[in-house]
């Protein structure tokens, strides 16, 4: 799994104009599954985001997690992460999930999450959606599990 996480004052993902999902401080997580891609890699990929430390402590310093500031998660799945863009003008998907691989594995992701952190906000997989948000740094990380 692949996601690039970004430290946001605030964001929000629209789809066909209605807001399905909005947090203020927190993580907004683009997240892609790939076909070799398990449970197992949810539960570490969610792990990873939960404790990645990358908001400021009292000093400045990244040194606190999502938990310590107890901040809003918003899940977005996009499986154009997958690609593979290493030549060409035009990106491979060869290493995405197939969309029926990437719902059950992203819908199990979903669920962890949620039974592991309560203030989870989420995308819809599949769909076209407007995503906005205000990157607070800016800082942006990409994790791969």
């Amino acid at each position: 799994m692949i996601t690039i996480i970004q430290r946001v004052s605030q964001a929000q993902v629209h789809i066909a104009g209605s807001e399905v999902g909005c947090i203020g401080r927190g993580i907004m997580a683009l997240v892609a599954v790939e076909k070799l891609d398990t449970e197992k890699s949810a539960r570490r990929l969610f792990e990873r985001i939960l404790n990645y430390r990358i908001f400021p402590d009292a000093e400045g310093r990244m040194n606190l997690n999502l938990q310590a500031i107890e901040g809003g998660l918003l899940l977005i799945p996009q499986f154009t992460l997958a690609a593979d863009t290493q030549s060409g003008n035009r990106p491979s998907f060869t290493a995405a999930a197939t969309p029926e691989h990437g719902r059950a594995i992203f819908d199990y992701f979903v669920a962890h999450a949620k039974e592991h952190y309560g203030q989870v906000e989420l995308g819809q997989f599949g769909a076209d959606m407007q995503v906005a948000l205000i990157n607070d740094g800016p800082v942006t990380f990409t994790l791969k599990v």
